[in-house]
């Protein structure tokens, strides 16, 4: 059963129920408590047949007032994200779908409807629905949740109707599915947040960097070695965070630089380096990850980062602030269980080549890669390194062919094949400008007119 869903004044809202097409067939039900409402639902639903899956323009803001009223939902469509989807196939989508890109209904509902969705409707207690604020325009009314709701249930037949033209349709069926449970986890991820200790961030913070200094100030460790830096170039007053003066600097003393960056300076001989290097590292991880964000984004023992699905080209997610995908080692001992929980790490290493292997049909990568260790099992062809068996794997996958790269690459080639024919269809399709999708239907967006 699929029921569309926008919020109303308050607490209320419209609920649609919607035929297996996607067209509606019984008129909106107003309801006064959207929790209450989608959580009978929730325990109604396998009395209908099976689970409700949830039709909204945007799983980001309507799931979460949900989430802190206590209700969890099994399954939804997100308008907005199969809409990317879609989309990114590169063709001119007919019907409601269209309007996305042409700025009418749709896009309204998908723009509009996350506002409702998230509860930022008028409060009826404060004043009338619809009545104008002193600097601001009039909040819409239930008046205005029909009109999202009648281009949102529009919006959502016509993705079905676009589905069901795919090529593969019950491939791409899938891969909505798929994403729009992504975005009911990502905003279930965000809503629990990750345990997090800020009295162990804070030593270790203190152990590497020293006591947390006022505002504006560097923090001691830092201090330190901004000085040393300074008493390296001959007592002259450098600083470390600039690297037009770092460039002057090495200039000065005869040693030219081409670029401030670790790898650069590592080849570099002279006696401001070690400091340097050390510098950059701890100043890193001092704007990255220090005390201003563990203020912002560690309250009541969790880490609340904003998980975005489908935030890159191939699919993977990304995340809106904290860098919450990119936690350095260092500061992770902050990441300490709940009482009575254990914490649980799950290591997809060398799944990509695995998912090549049979994506690919290649019996004897297949083969190779159904050992516990696929680098180990190539490494015969090789001279026995494991470390050029990944080097000559990772560049087969994404395109590296410099160095010794290249020679570990054609022995690769010639021990499998099927694997590396197929990296390079899709590697030929993309230089060439044409659409490459994954095998389930995720496409690369189509090249820009200036392409």
């Amino acid at each position: 059963m699929r029921v569309a869903v926008v919020a109303g004044p308050g607490r209320t809202a419209l609920l649609q129920e919607l035929a297996e097409d996607g067209s509606a067939y019984a008129a909106p039900t107003l309801v006064n408590d959207l929790p209450a409402a989608v959580a009978e639902h929730e325990r109604a639903g396998p009395e209908h047949g099976g689970s409700v899956r949830w039709v909204w323009a945007d799983t980001s803001t309507a799931y979460p007032p949900l989430l802190r009223a206590g209700v969890r939902v099994d399954r939804c469509h997100d308008v907005a994200l199969i809409e990317a989807l879609l989309l990114a196939r590169g063709e001119a989508p007919a019907g409601a779908g269209s309007m996305v890109a042409q700025g009418a209904p749709l896009a309204q509902a998908v723009a509009v409807a996350p506002r409702a969705a998230a509860g930022r409707w008028p409060d009826p207690a404060a004043g009338a629905p619809g009545q104008a604020t002193l600097f601001g325009p009039a909040e819409p009314g239930i008046d205005e949740a029909r009109d999202v709701l009648g281009a949102l249930v529009l919006a959502h037949a016509d993705q079905l109707r676009r589905i069901a033209a795919d090529t593969r349709p019950a491939r791409f069926g899938l891969l909505a599915a798929v994403e729009s449970a992504g975005g009911l986890a990502a905003a279930e991820m965000s809503a629990r947040g990750m345990p997090w200790r800020a009295d162990v961030h804070d030593a270790l913070l203190a152990g590497l960097l020293g006591p947390r200094p006022g505002p504006g100030l560097r923090p001691p460790r830092l201090a330190r070695l901004a000085t040393q830096i300074s008493a390296a170039f001959g007592g002259r007053a450098v600083n470390p965070d600039s690297p037009a003066q770092l460039l002057k600097a090495f200039a000065t003393d005869g040693v030219p630089v081409a670029s401030t960056r670790s790898g650069v300076l590592r080849g570099i001989d002279h006696p401001a380096v070690p400091f340097l290097l050390e510098y950059k590292e701890l100043a890193r991880l001092h704007a990255a990850h220090g005390w201003a964000w563990l203020d912002e984004w560690v309250r009541d023992g969790r880490f609340h980062p904003e998980y975005v699905v489908g935030g890159v080209v191939s699919g993977r997610w990304a995340s809106r602030g904290g860098g919450a995908l990119q936690i350095p080692r260092v500061v992770r001992q902050a990441v300490v269980a709940d009482p009575g929980w254990t914490l649980v790490v799950a290591d997809a290493a060398q799944l990509e080549p695995r998912v090549l292997a049979a994506l690919a049909g290649d019996d004897a990568f297949a083969e190779a890669a159904g050992t516990g260790d696929l680098y180990q099992a190539l490494a015969g062809a090789f001279g026995g390194d494991r470390s050029k068996a990944k080097v000559a794997l990772l560049s087969a996958m994404y395109g590296g062919a410099g160095g010794e790269a290249s020679q570990l690459l054609a022995v690769l080639r010639r021990r499998f094949p099927l694997a590396d024919a197929y990296v390079e269809a899709a590697a030929r399709a993309g230089e060439e400008g044409r659409v490459v999708r994954s095998r389930l239907g995720r496409s690369c967006p189509p090249p820009s007119a200036e392409w």
